[in-house]
């Protein structure tokens, strides 16, 4: 066998062999799993966030009341320590003054790279009205500042975590709801999160698109995925940090108009939890079933664990972060009575 042809081979199973390496999915381990709260008297909730706090234990927050957009709904708050749920509190209401109430929506948890832990939400009668809003703790949510309004046209992280770079650029996923036009929005933070700037993000699309939550890529290029109306996830990404973005274009992954949540993992690869579903004629049609898939590269996606798969039923709106012992922390609405949670290892992935 002649040289040129055992090198032709060798580069053929290098190639092989590469390919199967990639196509090696991590195994799911649920740690734990069940509801942040049984018996509470609110009856219903949605639109959890989740943050690691210093100690290892997980803070989650999520809006309550009567029913979504009811003038009683407000943002409460639990920690987690590894075993129990504290009782639920309120952080956060609508409450503007004597005779204005309004319901609040959509809280986000992040904490900055000095320590401070935000809680952003928002206040009004609807999406399409209403403001941004933030409360800061400097002792891990035992105790918070005053509610502050956002400055005009800056609402905050619309429902996913902002990203924050090494050098401590903020960039926080946002959109708007004008009626029928839905756009997507950046906010970026140079000062650690108490002073924004608004990047539009490819105005000129047609797409109907909001909530987008973003993956790491490389060190200054981050990639959106968002929330449409196409019945798919679609995309833009940038290379510069955030302050420019490309065209929105449509992914392969399913979505029915429904909330989604990512993140990039410490070994690279990056995690999905979405409802693989298109929409139907009503709007929870399609977030009966929720899933988690896994990509190595932020543009193929596999499923690798269904967290939810029922005939039918409200499974939506999740939240996902990877804890610094490498654990993955989800939690979601389950039938908008309940808050779940689940925790995982991912067996084959070594950080």
């Amino acid at each position: 066998m002649n040289k040129h042809l055992l090198s032709l081979l060798f580069i053929a199973f290098s190639q092989f062999f590469q390919a199967q390496e990639i196509e090696i999915l991590p195994e799911v381990k649920i740690l734990k799993e069940g509801f942040i709260y049984n018996n509470f008297p609110i009856p219903q909730c949605h639109s959890s966030t989740v943050v690691e706090l210093e100690n290892g234990t997980i803070m989650a927050a999520w809006f309550g009341g009567t029913h979504e957009r009811h003038v009683d709904v407000s943002i409460y708050n639990a920690v987690f320590d590894g075993s129990t749920w504290t009782k639920p509190v309120k952080v956060a209401d609508g409450l503007v003054d004597d005779t204005h109430r309004y319901p609040t929506w959509n809280p986000v948890l992040f904490k900055n790279k000095s320590g401070v832990l935000f809680l952003f939400y928002k206040v009004g009668p609807s999406p399409s009205d209403w403001w941004g809003m933030y409360k800061t703790s400097q002792d891990e949510g035992k105790t918070w500042t005053e509610s502050k309004k956002l400055p005009k046209g800056i609402l905050g992280p619309i429902k996913n975590k902002p990203f924050q770079f090494e050098d401590g650029t903020i960039v926080s996923p946002s959109s708007t709801e004008d009626g029928a036009v839905w756009k997507v929005h950046m906010e970026i933070s140079k000062d650690g999160g108490y002073h924004w700037e608004k990047v539009l993000v490819d105005q000129k699309s047609d797409f109907r698109a909001i909530q987008p939550t973003l993956l790491k890529l490389n060190e200054g290029s981050i990639k959106a995925l968002i929330r449409s109306d196409q019945n798919v996830l679609l995309e833009s990404e940038s290379f510069d940090g955030g302050e420019s973005w490309s065209h929105l274009k449509k992914t392969t992954v399913a979505n029915p108009n429904s909330g989604i949540d990512a993140v990039t993992l410490k070994n690279g690869g990056h995690l999905l939890v979405y409802n693989p579903m298109v929409s139907g004629k009503d709007w929870w049609e399609g977030r009966n079933e929720l899933k988690l898939a896994y990509s190595k590269d932020g543009d193929v996606w596999q499923n690798i664990y269904t967290l939810e798969e029922k005939e039918d039923g409200e499974y939506s709106y999740p939240a996902i972060i990877q804890m610094n012992n490498g654990n993955v922390f989800i939690t979601y609405t389950h039938n908008r009575t309940k808050i779940k949670y689940v925790v995982l290892n991912l067996n084959s992935q070594k950080e």
